[in-house]
């Protein structure tokens, strides 16, 4: 039961950067001095990560959230998000009992993304999309009805859209699979991961059609900007990733595509009492550089605003942690893989891992990244701290 005079913090979304989040302030808090509640609408912590996999027939952990946070002193809110009121520090929800409303001193906002049909004609009514697990079962169950000899477009060359290729190519050698890319086939990766690459694709008969943006989606093909026509009857549409919309009905300082604006804490640069992690919020990384929506960019934000939260709170020293890059993780399959190194800002260098090797790697991140979720300390024992008395609101004059 909460008591009257604890700090009621409210994390919205547990995915990666939201379950990191939640799950790092009850470590660092006395749950004496703060109710930490997560809200999230489905009851299972969802490897997002690993969608590609789900989606050819692959069989996931399930992980459900109240075990996950059993005993840590988070409560775990199974409800859908349906408002904001920034200005009443409150939260409307809707569960099968109905609606209702959560109070919030602190707000850690993690609904992060869903994918982006772009507004091209056919894509939301005909493409399928693996941005979620909704999606994924959905695109499952239609692969797993497609005769051989059929054909599967995925569309967009970054990394989600190769690793989907890649898998659906591997688990279903009798299907003919094409991908479409906008500009070059990986051409942000070095020249040892572009032809890494290339080799995967030719040694599992993926078509690669580059410089081919998708200008309109059909039920059994897809149009290339050219006017080219290519056969489709499943198009898998992975170009890129929307913020939740709410964000953009509060009264929050956000950016024209919906993420909110926050300064180095992961705070809202409009309310100090709103934070927001993973790919919700638009955080700058080293030089000043956008982090790009991703696993890579959550979790660090996650720890970052965490540690702040904290500190504020209990009155310790703020987080200087700049959160920056160091490799890209592409599975290419079961069996291959790409590890790209790049520069802090993101930037690829010559240097790459390639081969089984680099697919054990991968493996084990996606592995790391579910296991940081239930340890956001990274195991590292963590002192609970007591949060210092609010100091009272000067009185406004009028």
């Amino acid at each position: 039961m909460q008591h009257p005079t604890q700090h009621r913090i409210v994390v919205l979304g547990a995915g990666y950067a939201g379950a990191v989040a939640a799950g790092r302030l009850a470590r660092r808090l006395r749950p004496q001095d703060a109710a930490i509640t997560l809200v999230n609408a489905e009851p299972h912590f969802v490897e997002r990560v690993r969608m590609h996999q789900l989606a050819t027939g692959q069989e996931l952990r399930a992980r459900p959230l109240d075990e996950m946070f059993a005993k840590t002193g988070v409560e775990v809110r199974i409800a859908q998000v349906t408002g904001v009121d920034t200005d009443r520090r409150t939260v409307s929800v809707t569960d099968p009992d109905g609606t209702g409303e959560l109070a919030y001193d602190t707000l850690v906002y993690a609904l992060g993304s869903a994918w982006n049909p772009q507004d091209v004609p056919g894509a939301a009514e005909h493409a399928h999309e693996i941005a979620g697990r909704t999606g994924a079962l959905r695109l499952r169950e239609r692969l797993a009805g497609l005769a051989a000899g059929r054909t599967v477009v995925v569309v967009g060359g970054g990394l989600t859209g190769l690793e989907a290729a890649t898998e659906i190519a591997e688990a279903r050698p009798d299907l003919d699979v094409t991908l479409t890319a906008r500009g070059e086939l990986g051409d942000w990766l070095s020249p040892k991961g572009r032809r890494h690459l290339r080799k995967v694709f030719h040694t599992l008969g993926i078509t690669a059609r580059e410089n081919a943006a998708v200008t309109a989606v059909a039920a059994d093909h897809v149009v290339t900007a050219d006017g080219t026509s290519v056969p489709a009857d499943v198009t898998v549409w992975t170009t890129g990733f929307a913020v939740h919309p709410l964000a953009r009905a509060t009264t929050l300082d956000v950016t024209d595509t919906g993420r909110i604006v926050v300064d180095a804490t992961m705070r809202s640069v409009s309310h100090p009492d709103v934070y927001a992690v993973g790919d919700a919020a638009l955080a700058e990384g080293p030089g000043g550089k956008p982090l790009r929506m991703s696993c890579a960019s959550g979790v660090p934000t996650a720890w970052q605003a965490a540690d702040a939260v904290a500190a504020r709170l209990t009155g310790a020293k703020l987080p200087k942690v700049t959160p920056r890059y160091f490799n890209q993780c592409i599975s290419l399959g079961r069996s291959q893989g790409l590890i790209q190194y790049v520069t802090a800002d993101d930037r690829a260098v010559g240097a790459a891992l390639t081969g089984r090797l680099a697919a054990l790697y991968k493996e084990l991140v996606c592995k790391s990244a579910a296991w940081g979720v239930a340890n956001p300390t990274l195991g590292v024992p963590t002192r609970r701290r007591p949060v210092a008395p609010r100091t009272p609101e000067p009185a406004r004059t009028v």
